[in-house]
């Protein structure tokens, strides 16, 4: 492999383009604004979503889709609820045999679909398909801080390959088959998080996050068991490691939207604020409808989900929480 293509300018996307270049690829990154594909071919820098990280020069940027996916392999990195739209646009472009690597993190609302499966029915049988997931903050990768991450793939040789390829001394990629135990966990950290950074808001304590952790680990379990994930994936980097991370941090964006409603600023107020995503306000209602099809209970989802969607009470909804029966762990 030599080239790789990143579909997605934001912080993650602009950082993993740092990544790829450490590993000796060479890297094209397509940004939808194009001033940001500007900024990164003549100034080298992504100062609309990873202001404080300088590029290599060798970096290039587009707007052009149909450019990028003509890599060796893609990187998918847009928001999860614009992954379907970004594959429909690259399908009549894509050679056959390119492998699809996801880094978005969400599931589909609407189809409450996992993103390789959205994945899988756009571009069908084109495109072997890989997840890259893990505990990392973008502006760490983009520094080259010691980063692990789980690449999934249900072709091992594939995987391993893209994992030698995309590995570097700082940036480190272990490989796993299990596909829907790595989108499950980065997916419903993000839920996780905004329950974490309301506690963070209200000033409950490190002993109530550590609980919404442990429980909300829990709840990532039973949906994956019912879903075919390998409970050791969950215990792992794109499992415990990023539910982790992101739940323990105000960098987190879903952790201080978190935050901020805990303080009692509105959703609305908080998302006017921010260009960038907190993929949690999605993933909550589509996660919580999931667990109702399959009949699993994930309290702390639904209480996100509560409280994002449906404007329930902050205080009734935890105070609910705290009222639920006691069972065996």
């Amino acid at each position: 492999m030599k080239s790789i293509g990143i579909l997605g300018a934001g912080a993650f996307g602009t950082a993993l383009a740092t990544a790829m270049g450490r590993a000796g690829l060479d890297v094209l990154i397509q940004a939808f604004e194009p001033e940001v594909a500007a900024e990164i071919n003549e100034h080298h820098v992504n100062a609309t979503y990873l202001p404080d990280a300088p590029l290599d020069p060798n970096i290039r940027a587009t707007t052009s889709i149909e450019e990028t996916v003509q890599c060796d392999a893609v990187i998918i990195a847009t928001p999860a609820q614009f992954v379907r739209k970004t594959c429909e646009l690259a399908k009549p472009h894509w050679n056959q045999n390119t492998p699809a690597i996801i880094c978005s993190k969400g599931i589909e609302l609407g189809t409450f679909m996992l993103l390789s499966e959205v994945v899988e029915e756009t571009l069908g049988d084109m495109a072997p398909i890989a997840i890259l997931s893990g505990p990392t903050f973008a502006i760490e990768v983009a520094e080259e801080m010691p980063t692990a991450l789980t690449l999934a793939c249900k072709d091992q040789k594939l995987g391993q390959d893209l994992c030698n390829s995309f590995s570097s001394r700082c940036f480190r990629t272990y490989c796993s088959p299990d596909v829907v135990g790595a989108q499950l966990g980065g997916a419903i950290k993000n839920v996780l998080a905004i329950a974490c950074g309301i506690i963070e808001g209200r000033n409950m304590g490190g002993n109530a996050r550590a609980a919404i952790i442990t429980r909300g680990l829990a709840e990532i379990a039973r949906l994956g068991a019912v879903l075919g994930a390998d409970e050791h994936t969950l215990m792992g980097l794109s499992g415990l490691g990023d539910v982790t991370l992101t739940c323990s941090a105000m960098q987190s964006r879903n952790f201080s939207l978190g935050a901020a409603l805990g303080k009692g600023q509105s959703l609305e107020s908080i998302l006017a604020s921010r260009k960038t995503v907190a993929e949690g306000v999605h993933t909550a209602a589509a996660v919580t409808e999931v667990a109702r099809r399959n009949q699993v209970d994930m309290p702390i989802c639904q209480a996100v989900d509560a409280i994002i969607n449906m404007n329930a009470n902050l205080e009734s909804v935890i105070n609910g929480l705290l009222r639920r029966p006691l069972n065996v762990e």
